[in-house]
């Protein structure tokens, strides 16, 4: 009997869904309609009610949400966007793609997220927007950044591709800054069977540019107002979106019963297990630890066939794309976490025996090391 524990089983949602997921795919196919259209505009509903929000607008895929984002608040070539120095590289790309310069910021210790205390002296004339990323499922301090857009009178563009569904004072991301972006990757909470991405806002401007900017700069065919780009979520994935959607909530308060027991169960002392403060409810896309021989740990659960990864091995300032391109300086929290962090499986179909084993694996090793 294989007694393997995978880091995430996208195939699991499949079993679990599969005769509304074979139905919503039948009844697309049966559409002829294959490019926007009655399914993306449901998910679209959807989504924005779901958010609590007046506008959604879907897009190819997550670094597209981001980067149509930043051009719809009006950043530009030659702009600064602050964005933290821990996060994915697809925040940086969606600055540098449009000419625009990243401004690392570090982290939080304890969060991970951007460390807000830490922004405005990263402010200057050039800085047009801030990226704040809801990092790990876990939503950064957005009501301190929103004081800080407002004194300089700066865009807030929030990277939510690992937090669907999480709350922030109670409120759901999704229109607390002025556009969200959102990733449907497979493996996000809310994920499709291909790449896909949407953005959120309550401002009707940035959604009509939005609606542009995907779509060829174009409102009705063959009439382009401004130099748009093809970036359209597909209604095939519209329409798993939707049927996933429904079980969005259920399959988040399962991540954070398996969080807590994490959480309750690992021995404290002996690593450093993730924080949450009082203000926001996590969706736990990822259970990052801290410990200071990382890839002995990974390497023992390895062997006890319980798989692993390291969600971010190497921060973006140090990777070779951006190598020579901007000055950064020495981002000593950032370089101590890659170095440090270690993400556990956790996700919807992870059963609680497998749970329990992989704690009672973590301790047998961490006991070993006294």
């Amino acid at each position: 009997m294989n007694n393997s524990i995978p880091f995430l089983d996208l195939s699991a949602t499949y079993k679990e869904l599969k005769s509304d997921l074979d139905a919503s795919y039948n009844r697309l196919m049966n559409s002829g309609w294959y490019i926007l259209g009655d399914e993306v505009e449901a998910f679209e509903l959807e989504y924005a009610k779901y958010c609590s929000v007046n506008h959604c607008i879907g897009v190819g895929n997550g670094l597209d949400a981001l980067t149509l984002s930043l051009l719809a608040c009006g950043v530009k070539e030659g702009d600064e966007v602050i964005v933290p120095a821990n996060t994915y590289i697809a925040t940086w790309l969606s600055v540098s793609n449009i000419g625009a310069i990243p401004i690392p910021v570090e982290p939080n210790e304890k969060t991970y997220n951007i460390d807000a205390s830490l922004i405005e002296k990263s402010v200057s004339k050039k800085t047009r927007a801030i990226i704040p990323v809801h990092l790990y499922g876990q939503p950064a301090e957005i009501h301190k950044i929103i004081d800080i857009a407002k004194k300089y009178n700066l865009k807030i563009v929030e990277d939510g591709a690992q937090a669907h569904g999480a709350k922030i004072k109670g409120q759901r991301i999704g229109g607390h800054g002025d556009a969200v972006a959102w990733s449907f990757y497979p493996g996000k909470n809310l994920g499709g069977y291909g790449d896909g991405g949407a953005v959120t806002t309550n401002n009707i401007e940035i959604a009509e540019k939005l609606r542009l900017l995907r779509n060829y700069g174009s409102k009705k065919k063959y009439l382009n107002d401004i130099c748009g780009f093809n970036s359209r979520l597909d209604p095939l994935q519209a329409s798993f979106l939707r049927v996933k959607l429904k079980h969005l909530d259920s399959w988040n308060k399962r991540r954070v019963l398996l969080a807590e027991n994490y959480k309750a169960s690992i021995i404290k002392d002996k690593l450093k297990l993730p924080y949450v403060p009082n203000f926001c409810d996590p969706v736990w896309h990822l259970f990052v630890i801290q410990y200071g021989k990382r890839d002995e740990l990974q390497d023992y659960l390895k062997n006890n066939k319980i798989y692993t990864m390291i969600h971010y091995p190497i921060p973006p300032y140090l990777q070779k794309a951006y190598k020579g391109l901007f000055k950064f300086g020495k981002f000593n929290i950032t370089s101590s976490m890659a170095k440090n962090i270690l993400s556990l499986p956790i996700g919807p179909h992870l059963t609680f025996k497998q749970n329990k084993r992989i704690i009672e694996v973590i301790n047998n090793f961490l006991t070993k090391q006294s």
